[in-house]
């Protein structure tokens, strides 16, 4: 068990009705089925603020950033199954109560499955590049994407996305300034989880120790549309 560990406690602080014994069962989700919004109330058992990382790999933001705020409920969506199962692992060991993990395409499930204004905050770090040019059409961070994503923002919601690729760095300013509902945000915010301007993601520490330069956006949404119907969005590839 971690050091300093006690059932019942998160970060000091006593945990809310969802700190029951963390289990493998409770924390690993599975994506929705066709055509059906992702209940946040069922998924959690309560109405909390939900904050989703994209590419979550071994879990270790979303284990610093859960244990700092035990009343906010946190969404990791991986595809790699050997580090969706290790993050899940590693949620249990620590009973951290307040992160579910799924197993699925991101872009596919924010495309169709968010439910408007459902989330207070989204996390990409690092997403894949896919460099060569007959590839970009499988980034994630494409027009239709941040459309959909900003639609799932709350008013206030925050968007903040890091990346040690330079082109597609580029690409990622344009879509989302493109996007007439967000403003652009500082990103070294200690409060949305930057610690020294650094997130520390696994694959951020390994291209810090490699001299990578890190490239940084954020952005909150602060004015809202009519929201389009989640079951009527166009999808796309990851």
């Amino acid at each position: 068990m971690p050091r300093g560990y006690r059932p019942g406690l998160i970060a000091g602080r006593p945990a809310g009705k969802i700190s029951a014994m963390v289990t493998l069962e409770q924390v690993i989700v599975p994506p929705p089925a066709p055509g059906q919004p992702l209940d946040f109330l069922a998924m959690f058992g309560d109405n909390a603020p939900v904050e989703m990382e994209i590419g979550s790999g071994k879990g270790g933001f979303l284990l610093r950033r859960a244990r700092a705020l035990p009343d906010r409920r946190f969404l990791g969506v991986e595809w790699a199954n050997k580090y969706h199962r290790y993050a899940a692992d590693r949620m249990v060991r620590w009973q951290v109560p307040n992160v579910r993990l799924m197993r699925t395409d991101a872009a596919h499930l924010v495309l169709h499955h968010l439910p408007p204004a459902s989330l207070a905050a989204l996390h990409v770090y690092h997403p894949d590049p896919w460099p060569k040019k007959r590839h970009h059409k499988r980034r994630l961070i494409q027009g239709p994407f941040v459309v959909a994503a900003v639609d799932a923002l709350a008013d206030g919601g925050r968007i903040a996305i890091q990346t040690d690729h330079a082109a597609y760095f580029k690409q990622i300013q344009q879509v989302l300034r493109d996007e007439p509902r967000l403003s652009e945000a500082a990103f070294d915010v200690p409060e949305a989880g930057a610690i020294d301007g650094r997130m520390e993601t696994n694959f951020e520490i390994k291209y810090r120790r490699e001299g990578r330069p890190i490239y940084q956006i954020a952005m909150v949404k602060t004015a809202s549309a009519r929201p389009r119907p989640v079951e009527s969005a166009k999808g796309g590839m990851t």
